[in-house]
């Protein structure tokens, strides 16, 4: 197997390697898999990904393989893991399509190679990486070492990968005269940002398990080596309160999601994840905002004084506005000062720009978006203006008394409604259920709703916080760090050179691994993969080529330790 190995790397260490994975991951991130309402489009998306996939496949070099655009089984709705279809809710279909009707001609491919002689067992060698995308779709840009574009980290450069390292494998073993002793399935899915509804379906097809004894789940880890993920859930709250201003009642819920997320966090002692990744991510509100779990990088609020401002009222809004600054900076950190590694400029120029309308001020308040995993490194919009929000309230009759006339708040450019929809995330590790993290995060809401109440000399029941979860809900996994896969990643990561020795951990994002974890608690787990996770979601995605075709090297080296040869 030495012998092998070597043939692999050096296959690998070639300029032609570089150029195939460059060249395929340009053209399969062209095509826009982002959700879309219209799923006949998602569906010729999708197929469009699929055809140029299968046209390489079919050069890899195995004998005897088989390729299968299985169908997701509608079946999955009666699933508790199911993720209900919230992207095709539309103003004429407001209750959004059926599972039969979404996933009536949408599938996910699947590859497989046998073993010797044939084999196909239990015993087989998974690998999964998904094909979509979230929004806003950005077009791939080749920058030479760095490939910039929607799905270049998060996840069409694993999809990628995995087809590099099929053919590099073939190839060496052919040389070597040899075969994989184990079968593989290799997995290419759909609907994995949208909540895994195509990993659901692959994990419930008991024919299917039947052929694969060990998972390799493919995400941005940066090439390290997990046995396990954190868990997150996406949370839609609906505000409702007659009379009551919810653009004001909004902040003080905010507040309420970030001190329970907080609470969370602090009893999360756990052995794989001592480094606590139970981030809290408002990623939407009203008609700010791209994704529940995408920080919200941009948002902007009214203050309304009834006429045009004067240099009095802009001195008194400001000071309040730089008090509330210094406090949120004093929680999460101030992210003019810390530089972004692609732009080598600070990751928010400024924190707020203050205008001076016809009507009072209007407050537009900058931060820094990207996958809600990396909060800690960015800055969210929405949790920032809902400090300021929350210090203007306190500080109205202050302000009004100071500049004779009242003062109210709302969102920018938000139609007059009765309600207002936030949306975001809470992520947790295995020493929370969900069920428990989903209560407590509805409690917080209803909890913040009152306050405000309360502050307003309001009867405090009067506000309705209705919180679901249609969307995202993974559950937390802690697999097994000495499993087979892990360690058969371990020593590829090793050879490979991707993964230099560190404590194992489980990885700080939730992904379709858990949905498998779920299903067949004994199945060996990895997640790998090469892309940055402060890349992911973000407007300025990217993937360094070296470290993507370093990947291609691993994975190679992982199936052939993983299945063996004979």
């Amino acid at each position: 197997m030495k012998a092998i190995i070597q043939d692999v790397l050096a296959q690998v260490a070639t300029p032609a390697t570089k150029e195939y994975v460059r060249n395929l991951l340009l053209e399969i991130c062209a095509i826009d898999t982002t959700p879309y309402a219209d799923v006949n489009r998602m569906r010729d998306a999708e197929a469009a990904v699929f055809d140029i996939l299968e046209r390489e496949l079919d050069t890899v070099g195995f004998a005897g393989t088989r390729k299968e655009r299985r169908r997701v089984n509608p079946a999955i709705a009666d699933h508790p893991a199911y993720s209900q279809l919230h992207f095709t809710k539309t103003d004429e279909c407001p209750e959004g399509l059926s599972a039969e009707e979404v996933y009536a001609e949408r599938s996910n491919l699947l590859f497989f190679v046998p073993g010797k002689d044939g084999y196909e067992g239990a015993d087989g060698v998974g690998v999964n990486a998904h094909i979509d995308v979230v929004k806003p779709f950005i077009p791939p840009r080749d920058a030479g070492d760095v490939l910039y574009g929607r799905g270049t980290c998060d996840d069409k450069g694993a999809i990628v990968a995995m087809i590099a390292a099929l053919r590099i494998l073939a190839k060496a073993l052919a040389t070597a005269d040899t075969q994989l002793a184990r079968n593989l399935v290799n997995m290419f899915v759909i609907e994995e940002e949208t909540g895994g509804n195509g990993s659901l379906s692959l994990a419930l097809d008991q024919g299917l398990r039947q052929l694969y004894g060990s998972l390799m789940v493919l995400e941005c880890t940066g090439n390290d080596v997990h046995p396990a993920n954190r868990g997150a859930v996406w949370y839609k709250a609906d505000l409702a309160c007659p009379g009551a201003n919810l653009f004001e009642l909004s902040a003080y819920v905010i507040e309420q999601f970030e001190q329970e997320g907080r609470a969370i966090k602090a009893e999360s002692r756990h052995a794989l994840f001592p480094q606590r990744p139970v981030q809290t991510c408002h990623g939407m509100m009203g008609h700010y905002g791209e994704h529940p779990s995408r920080i919200c990088g941009e948002v902007a609020f009214d203050i309304q004084l009834g006429s045009k401002a004067g240099e009095k009222a802009t001195d008194c809004i400001t000071d309040c506005i730089e008090s509330a600054l210094a406090e949120y900076i004093a929680v999460y950190g101030d992210k003019t000062q810390a530089i972004d590694q692609t732009t080598g400029k600070p990751k928010v120029d400024h924190h707020y720009d203050l205008t001076v309308t016809d009507g009072g001020f209007r407050c537009a308040v900058h931060g820094s978006t990207g996958h809600m995993g990396s909060i800690l490194e960015n800055d969210g919009a929405i949790t920032k203006m809902a400090a300021f929000t929350r210090a203007l309230v306190r500080s109205r009759s202050r302000i009004e008394a100071l500049l004779g006339s009242t003062m109210s708040l709302a969102l920018a450019d938000e139609p007059v409604s009765d309600s207002l929809a936030l949306e975001g995330g809470q992520g947790f590790v295995p020493t929370h259920p969900i069920e428990e993290v989903m209560s407590r995060v509805a409690n917080a809401g209803q909890r913040g709703a009152e306050n405000y109440l309360r502050l307003m000399g309001c009867a405090a029941d009067a506000a309705t916080v209705m919180v679901t979860y249609d969307k995202l809900h993974n559950a937390a996994f802690d697999g097994d760090p000495d499993s087979s896969a892990m360690r058969a990643a371990l020593a590829a990561a090793k050879e490979a050179g991707t993964r230099e020795e560190q404590e194992i951990m489980g990885w700080t994002v939730s992904c379709d691994a858990r949905l498998f974890a779920g299903e067949h608690p004994d199945l060996p787990l990895v997640t790998s993969g090469a892309g940055l996770l402060q890349y992911a979601h973000g407007d300025e995605e990217q993937i360094l080529l070296d470290d993507l075709v370093a990947s291609v090297g691993f994975l190679a080296v992982y199936i052939l330790k993983q299945a063996g040869t004979a």
